[in-house]
């Protein structure tokens, strides 16, 4: 089964979008994601050409674009909105001047076979795009908003062009109107390319920074070091680099040599400088502000932090929430209303209220071309694009959009305690053993380098660098420690009281260990609080959201923790089993949150309402949390709550505008209270609207 991301350009709503989504599961594709617009189509193709869906996406109107050659070639003429406009405005602009006949006496105007050659261009123009567009969502069974345009302007032509060949006067002319309709048309849709695109700035700002020049490093014959300026897409694993003040670090990297500060804002959200070393992973896009290194390329391309940042919030933007399945089950039979509701009226206005036929006419086209379907299927993706943006450019990663009407509903949040509230980065501070010391560190040592707990991992670091005991089996026991077997049969384990309890005569201790069940030694070690936990916990209580620490550490050392930060609620000594079924517990009494470190608590976090992890930004794959706080940004999670909660708020208020927008409208224009010009104007400028109010989120204080 390969996985295939594609570029789709000339998709303009949602019922395109289904379009494209019907005819690949039609050929057999799943997990279809189509984002109308970014133009981001992703599936699982479990075996058909490439080139066939190609050609299948093309024959419904649209285009599958090779985003490396992205700018590299010239759009062909009258290829997008904005040049379609400006095109057909001069001829509208000379059309709508016999209105002005009785100021301005431009009697040849007034002739309708003139008119019919100014209309022309324009109506072939409109033809070109909205017809061959309606002709094929219509064959692909998913009918789109240019069927309402295609059928009102051909409705007005056809009366118009009778009216012109049976001489039956002005009042049977409406080339001005076919003319309006579409050009209004063209502009609601540069308008709206203009506001659509500024929701995607900030993904688009992280795109940018995939490609830019890198100083490669390679040797001649004699050993001299050469650099070579080349594309970072050029780059493989391996490669060597050299990076100078000032420059964007190319792609992921370890420095081999050198010292310097980056600038790692672009995926952290965090401005401040952080040293970096010899051997420190640098992550592609940051910025070196201050130093030279040398560094090791680790990933390139698709593997790239930076990527998967990308991929993560693309995905997220493609995900619908129930909300909008809703609206797309409505876009979806709205056209066929629509045109149904333009008949009627025409009836309506014809044979019953005795209204001449042009002014009847008018009214139906009215109706058709004010109905806007793409409102309802713009009012997601709209409001996602902006808050994912936001929040990717704040190291905050939502890993779905499903996810997102959970916010509104957290009454509490559970935090682990180590790594999450501290920083996990502990230091040994006193130690007793019954055994020489030596071999006590040794002993240890061959023990915890295999513990994925920040308690064994820092003993390990503090008393590394010794030849490590050969194992025959090692074994980690969750929630209760380290087991390993040597070449003797001898069984040792390093871990916590409840192993052996009737061991322990001290405890209160953090590590304890054994030799077949007999009591060696014990460490003691000390973690921080991390700087920025006790003014987000205020931020949370102040929001009315409760507070709970859940613990495998000692109830002592929790209740410590918990009463400097001033949480509420503290569950210590239990274990990841323990901890999942308290989770469970907590979930059924109120809404629950979980915070951990998303690898040794993934159990907990899946169980939550809604799971938040914190991160290293080079172990962002392997989070399988609903939201990701980047580099351990604990102080970003009420700013995420907020987005959260705010980006759901703007899906329902786009919702409802688009709802109530429709539902005003059709009266209005079928009573005739509407041109079918102003109509055309009011259709594209609903789509603005909801731009607009999904841009706010950008500057929105969120909590």
């Amino acid at each position: 089964m390969e996985h295939v991301d594609w570029k789709v350009e000339g998709m303009t709503c949602s019922n395109c979008a289904l379009s494209v989504t019907k005819y690949l599961e039609q050929e057999g594709m799943s997990d279809v994601k189509v984002n109308p617009i970014s133009g981001a189509v992703s599936f699982n193709n479990p075996g058909s050409p490439l080139q066939q869906l190609n050609n299948g996406i093309r024959s419904l109107g649209y285009r599958v674009v090779d985003e490396t050659q992205s700018g590299k070639t010239s759009s062909p003429f009258l290829s997008n909105h904005k040049q379609r406009f400006f095109f057909t405005l001069p001829f509208t602009a000379v059309l709508m001047l016999h209105m002005l006949d009785g100021w301005l006496h431009l009697h040849w105007l007034m002739n309708p076979w003139v008119q019919l050659m100014i209309c022309l261009p324009v109506f072939i123009t409109g033809m070109y795009f909205f017809g061959r567009s309606a002709v094929k969502s219509i064959r692909s069974g998913v009918p789109n908003m240019n069927v309402l345009i295609t059928i009102g302007a051909i409705a007005s032509f056809a009366y118009s062009l009778t009216g012109a060949i049976l001489q039956l006067g002005p009042d049977y002319l409406f080339f001005e109107t076919t003319a309006t309709i579409i050009t209004l048309v063209f502009l609601g849709n540069y308008l709206e390319d203009i506001s659509i695109q500024s929701t995607q700035k900030s993904i688009k700002a992280l795109t940018r920074s995939q490609k830019v020049m890198a100083n490669m490093i390679a040797f001649n014959d004699q050993h001299e070091e050469q650099i070579f300026e080349i594309e970072n897409t050029a780059l493989r694993t391996g490669d060597l680099i050299l990076i100078k003040t000032g420059e964007q670090v190319p792609t992921d990297c370890k420095i081999l040599w050198g010292e310097c500060a980056v600038n790692e804002a672009l995926i952290t959200g965090e401005s401040t400088p952080l040293p970096k070393t010899k051997k420190d992973n640098l992550i592609g896009g940051s910025i070196v502000e201050e130093g030279i290194v040398r560094a090791q390329v680790t990933a390139t391309g698709s593997d790239t932090v930076l990527a998967g940042i990308i991929k993560m919030v693309e995905e997220a933007q493609a995900e619908k929430p129930p909300l909008q399945k809703m609206a797309d089950k409505i876009s979806a039979v709205f056209v066929p209303v629509v045109v149904t509701l333009a008949v009627i009226t025409f009836a309506m206005n014809y044979f019953i209220f005795d209204i001449e036929a042009g002014r009847s006419l008018m009214r139906a086209v009215a109706v058709l071309v004010i109905s806007c379907p793409c409102a309802m299927g713009l009012a997601t993706p709209a409001a996602i694009a902006v808050g994912m943006g936001r929040s990717a450019r704040s190291g905050i990663l939502f890993r779905n959009a499903s996810s997102l009407e959970s916010f509104k509903k957290i009454q509490q949040i559970v935090f682990d305690k180590t790594g999450t509230l501290t920083t996990g980065a502990f230091t040994v501070s006193r130690y007793e053993s019954s055994i020489p010391e030596d071999e006590f560190k040794r002993i240890l040592f061959s023990l915890e380098k295999f513990s994925a707990h920040p308690i064994g991992k820092s003993v390990a670091k503090a008393w590394g660098g010794v030849p490590p005991i050969q194992w025959k089996q090692v074994e980690e026991m969750k929630g209760v420690g380290i087991r390993a077997e040597d070449m003797n049969g001898d069984l040792y384990l390093a871990g916590a009281a409840k192993a052996f309890p009737e061991t322990i005569t001290e405890h209160g201790h953090s590590l304890y260990v054994w030799k077949n069940g007999s009591l060696l030694g014990w460490v003691d070690v000390e973690d921080e609080i991390r700087p920025e936990a006790f003014k987000m916990i205020q931020r949370l209580h102040a929001a009315g959201i409760r507070t709970i620490m859940l613990s495998g550490d000692l109830q002592s050392k929790a209740d410590a923790v918990a009463a400097t930060l001033g949480i509420q609620e503290v569950i210590a000594e239990k274990s990841p089993k323990e901890k999942l079924e308290i989770i469970g517990n907590l979930n059924a009494s109120a809404p629950t949150a979980m915070v951990g470190d998303g690898i040794n608590d993934a159990p907990a976090l899946a169980k939550a309402t809604l799971g938040i992890s914190l991160s290293d930004a080079s172990q962002i794959a392997l989070q399988h949390a609903d939201v990701i706080l980047v580099n351990h940004g604990l102080k970003n999670l009420p700013e995420a709550l907020g987005l959260g909660r705010h980006t759901d708020l703007t899906i329902k208020q786009n919702l409802f505008w688009a709802f109530f927008y429709n539902v005003i409208a059709i009266p209005i224009a079928a009573f005739g209270y509407l041109s079918p010009s102003n109509a055309a104007l009011a259709m594209g400028f609903s789509d603005i609207v909801l731009a607009i109010n999904s841009a706010r989120l950008y500057v929105k204080k969120v909590f």
